[in-house]
């Protein structure tokens, strides 16, 4: 919530609690751990993809290649659309790729996979973003025009990828273990799922939020105190962007909960954490944000995981 882009900040100062070389290590960080935690898992799909090659039926073989193509043309269709750097599109296709090949089945189309809502997160952001973006780069809050960065695009998607990763798979099988339970092929495949929507439901209903907010919602008042504080200002909300936020988060949650064949249920613990998570990205904004300990993209990062835990956790309770 509150995000300010690089173009603002050419144009205007540096206008964040968080002093910008401190900003800019942490992103770096970012890309650094979770970029080489996603290319590690990249590498291990594509390592397992060659096995499979020889010994698939014709459907593997076919959903194979199309997980492949499909990952590499959304990391070209984000570039052509000027939605991310060349580095933001890269990261975007590897988790692709790990999102397409821990969702989908060769029983299904792969529309019944985490392709659905990704792409509609990727929809509703898009439009979000440029809409009121003259007034937006007046105030000095607009996205740069080269789109987002590596670390913006780590910062929002690598919690859903992780979810259903072989990271996902520990986190879910090291839960099991510690409850003794007897249902662990039963338990971890929904878990993962709802983990992975969860995250997908939080950056979107925060990127909508953020810019529906900056461009449309007037006075944003800080969620903490409730005193009205200058638009973009970290961990402040409106009326009008927290609804946008919530509606499209809900909207993913439905879309998801179909496309990676969760029941009702599934897909509401999935909603309620990821709209859980955007109020919490609010909270770390007005607190240590505003404090200049953590820059926006580490709070974006902790927020999508807090929703994938968070809704692990209420997933667990539930099956107790």
């Amino acid at each position: 919530m509150g995000e300010e882009m690089q173009e603002g900040a050419r144009d205007r100062g540096w206008r964040k609690a968080i002093p910008e070389a401190r900003d800019r290590l942490q992103s770096k960080w970012l890309v650094w751990v979770v970029g080489t935690l996603l290319a590690l898992e990249t590498a291990s799909v594509l390592r397992q993809n060659y096995f499979l090659w020889s010994m698939g039926t014709t459907a593997e073989l076919v959903l194979l290649a199309e997980i492949v193509g499909i990952s590499i043309a959304f990391a070209c269709l984000v570039l052509a659309l000027r939605a991310a750097t060349l580095g933001g599109a890269l990261v975007g296709g590897m988790i692709c790729l790990i999102l397409l090949y821990g969702t989908s089945s060769s029983n299904d189309t792969i529309l019944r996979s985490g392709l659905t809502p990704l792409v509609f997160l990727f929809v509703l952001t898009f439009l979000s973003t440029r809409a009121g973006r003259r007034k937006k780069a007046r105030a000095g809050l607009a996205e740069d025009r080269r789109g987002r960065s590596a670390s913006q695009v780590i910062a929002n998607l690598a919690a859903a990828a992780l979810s259903v990763s072989s990271l996902g798979f520990v986190f879910a099988m090291g839960g099991e273990v510690c409850c003794g339970g007897s249902y662990y092929s039963t338990w971890v495949h929904p878990v993962m799922m709802i983990m992975c929507l969860a995250a997908l439901v939080e950056a979107t209903a925060d990127t909508v939020s953020s810019e529906i907010g900056q461009a449309f919602g007037g006075v944003p008042v800080m969620l903490v105190g409730l005193r009205r504080v200058d638009v973009g200002t970290d961990g402040a909300v409106t009326l009008l962007g927290s609804g946008a936020g919530v509606v499209a988060g809900v909207l993913v949650a439905a879309l998801g909960a179909w496309a990676l064949r969760l029941s009702v249920r599934d897909g509401a613990i999935a909603g309620i954490a990821g709209v859980c998570g955007l109020f919490f990205d609010s909270l770390l904004g007005a607190t240590v944000e505003r404090r200049g300990w953590l820059g926006n993209d580490l709070v974006n990062f902790t927020s999508t995981m807090f929703a994938a835990v968070l809704a692990a956790a209420v997933y667990r309770l539930f099956m107790h």
